[in-house]
């Protein structure tokens, strides 16, 4: 009511509104209302104590027993020393987990080795350098002022010049002494110790390169010399070509001739062939055991049989009695490895053998002398001479780099080479009356070339087809049978197609993994094989069912040849080291 009697008061006149209020004497005092706020009440003690320990913490370092750091620390708190209260059990006051040294703790300093070093011998030259850890210098601090702060690898401009200078000086200073030696004391000369002495006789480390090179060579180094140049040589041909080894022979027989003045390889006057018709053969008749490892091929003597010829993988060729004692006749041995593959020429009075260690020799087979040797450097896997009677001196070579390689015997050349395989090449067949020849490869095709012509006329490859590593000729010449690595024989027409007769497959034996040798009987009647399970395999031509089997050796029975004239006898041979004659 008070307040309303006032209100009222003031709008009654202008001079009265004037007039400064007085309350009257019977009125209440006034009261003042307090300004009102939307924002709860909060306590900011709190707020203030923590803003005062942040700036705190924020200029202490860091406890380092700490685990969890709850602010962002600073650079300086983190690389600030470690202080703290001594410890109660540590001798020097220091807990075990900050000792990193035997003397406590160790702060690392990360500096360039470069910048250590500079500041190293600046110390040790200057006696002043740069403190790393900060901006000033420690150590002698008047020199620091009168070189102006250098390093040893900052040499102002003018030190350089002065240096120069100086140097010049040296020099002028040795070519007056060396010049006026008339005045210096000659005993002086001579006197290593002396400094005229040394002046004279100084030396660049370059200084004898000028001089001209010594001409005459002692004994020593001449002996020396022809040595090192024989070994060379050695290794040079050893590494290109095939490993030389000398060449030897040894003959077993009583004799090598007889009274009437023939030779050992003389075929016998009545041999000839008993009949027309072949049979399997039943049981063994002689074992020929004398290679001290595995024999890797047999080859009767052509036309007649009446020696046989074995390679052996103890590195020996032998040749061996068939109608007669039965013996070793004689053995050539001139690889360093193991012999390969061997073949006879046309009246098998030399061989050919291809040995592991590069090399292909063609053997005189009488005399056991190596009439020439071949090599490329890479192994051969197969050989064969040209079985035309006028191209006897041509030799083909299936090798381990893809190529077959033709040499003229006569002259040592290589005339021709056949690269069109894409893996080793395993054998080679002459067909179509020796025009072309077939070849097989470890790329599971079958090629055909013209004989001369290095392209292929015809190239046989199917997905179904598995590498052949062994191919023999039927002997109407109209068949080829192949020894495929899935346990198959396939047998392919050597007319102009060279098809695949479907109708003819010979199976039952297991050789994946070794490359058996396939074989005619003479007639053409029975198709032979290898096993590696060491069995001799017989199968019928016409019907290709199996006929006989029969277990020839321990281990795999690699190699087996139907006798060119006695029908029913067949030689076998295996990684036993034995010939059997069956």
């Amino acid at each position: 009511m008070d307040l309303l009697q006032t209100y009222a008061d003031k709008s009654d006149g202008e001079d009265q509104s004037h007039q400064p209020y007085t309350s009257s004497p019977d009125s209440s005092p006034p009261r003042l209302i307090p300004s009102k706020s939307a924002a709860p009440k909060v306590d900011d003690t709190m707020l203030a104590l923590t803003v005062a320990k942040a700036h705190q913490s924020h200029s202490k370092p860091i406890d380092p027993s700490q685990h969890v750091v709850a602010f962002n620390p600073t650079y300086d708190q983190l690389w600030a020393p470690i202080y703290g209260p001594a410890h109660p059990y540590a001798k020097d006051g220091i807990a075990q987990g900050m000792r990193n040294h035997k003397l406590g703790f160790v702060e690392d300093a990360a500096i360039e080795s470069f910048v250590f070093d500079e500041q190293y011998n600046t110390f040790h030259k200057y006696g002043y350098a740069a403190d790393p850890s900060g901006n000033n210098y420690i150590g002698d601090l008047d020199a620091l002022q009168k070189n102006d702060a250098i390093s040893v690898y900052n040499i102002p401009q003018h030190e350089q010049k002065k240096r120069k200078i100086e140097k010049l000086k040296d020099v002028e200073m040795e070519d007056e002494v060396v010049g006026g030696e008339h005045e210096i004391d000659p005993t002086e000369i001579d006197n290593p110790a002396s400094d005229v002495w040394l002046m004279k006789n100084k030396k660049s480390p370059w200084a004898g390169k000028k001089e001209g090179v010594q001409t005459e060579l002692t004994e020593e180094q001449k002996k020396y010399a022809e040595e090192y140049a024989k070994k060379k040589e050695e290794k040079g041909h050893s590494g290109e070509k095939g490993e030389h080894l000398v060449d030897k022979t040894t003959f077993h027989g009583k004799e090598e001739r007889d009274y009437q003045g023939r030779s050992w390889i003389a075929p016998p006057k009545d041999a000839k062939a008993t009949n027309d018709h072949c049979y399997i053969p039943k049981r063994l008749i002689h074992t020929w055991s004398g290679h001290t490892k595995g024999v890797s091929a047999i080859r009767f003597f052509p036309k007649y049989g009446h020696l046989i010829l074995s390679a052996g993988m103890d590195t020996k060729v032998k040749i061996w009695d068939v109608f007669n004692s039965g013996k070793c006749m004689r053995t050539y041995m001139g690889h360093s490895k193991a012999v390969r593959d061997i073949s006879f020429c046309n009246d098998g009075t030399k061989f050919l053998t291809a040995g592991y260690d590069k090399n292909i020799k063609y053997w005189d087979t009488e005399t056991g002398q190596v009439i020439s040797t071949f090599s490329t450097g890479k192994i051969p896997y197969v050989v064969k001479l040209n079985p035309d009677e006028d191209k006897q001196n041509i030799l083909l070579a299936g090798m381990s780099d893809k190529k077959i390689v033709q040499w003229d015997i006569n002259t040592g050349q290589t005339t021709q080479e056949y690269d069109q395989h894409l893996g080793a090449v395993n054998t080679i067949t002459f067909v179509d009356n020796n025009r072309r020849f077939v070849t097989s490869s470890d790329d599971k095709s079958l090629r055909v070339w013209e004989f001369g012509i290095p392209v292929v006329i015809k190239y046989i490859s199917e997905p179904h087809m598995h590498s052949m590593p062994a191919i023999s000729l039927h002997p109407n010449t109209n068949w080829l049978a192949a020894q495929s690595l899935d346990n198959q024989i396939l047998i392919y027409s050597t007319r102009e197609r060279f098809q695949l007769n479907k109708k003819k497959r010979f199976a039952g034996h297991i050789v994946a993994g070794y490359a058996c040798q396939v074989n005619f009987s003479p007639d053409g009647r029975f198709v032979m094989s290898g096993d590696g399970e060491g069995k001799c395999w017989f199968w019928d031509w016409k019907s290709c069912k199996v006929f006989r089997t029969l277990k020839c050796h321990e281990g795999v029975c690699i190699g087996c040849e139907w006798h060119p004239l006695e029908q029913s006898k067949v030689a076998t041979c295996g990684w036993d080291g034995l010939i059997k004659y069956w």
